[in-house]
């Protein structure tokens, strides 16, 4: 299915950072979208009407176009991105963005501490699902001042998808 003139809806919560990775994706990509706010706190995840969206009850979910409907972060931007220079063609730097995209984003700083991007020379997917929550930071007390590689990484990362910057 090609993506480029599909119209979908996000269904998300935006304190959701792996809600935020779809948004983000779709944005950098220019794909139409709708984003309709399902908030987690207040349950409608687990309305009857969420639930039969996905039965899963959890955040985000997107229906296409055709009606098809699919869950999970990695799994929708991996999807969206297709064909893209969100994902590398290089076989080698692909794997290595899977490998971000799967690893836990606990500890960045070592990680992007001599480089700009976590794979290759430019923006891709991994800089996209490790940016949703490093932007929350702040609400786990967690101050990137301390980390000054990660500080510029992340404002590196909002530039290249034209976002406003996190406090």
């Amino acid at each position: 299915m090609s993506l480029d003139n599909a119209a979908m809806t996000v269904y998300g919560d935006s304190i959701s950072g792996n809600c935020l990775k779809v948004k983000f994706v779709a944005a950098r990509l220019g794909l139409p979208f709708d984003w309709v706010e399902v908030s987690v706190l207040a349950k409608q995840t687990r309305t009857p009407e969420f639930l039969a969206i996905n039965p899963a009850g959890q955040v985000p979910v997107v229906r296409f176009a055709d009606n098809n409907v699919l869950a999970q972060s990695k799994a929708i931007i991996l999807h969206l991105a297709v064909g893209s220079d969100l994902i590398p063609g290089d076989a080698f730097e692909r794997a290595q963005m899977y490998q971000w995209l799967f690893w836990e984003q606990y500890s960045h700083e070592t990680a992007i501490a001599q480089r700009c991007y976590f794979v290759g020379e430019k923006l891709s997917l991994a800089d996209i699902a490790l940016v949703a929550y490093t932007r929350f930071a702040h609400q786990a007390s967690i101050d990137l001042a301390q980390y000054p590689h990660v500080k510029n990484w992340l404002r590196r990362i909002e530039t290249d998808l034209n976002i406003e910057h996190a406090q």
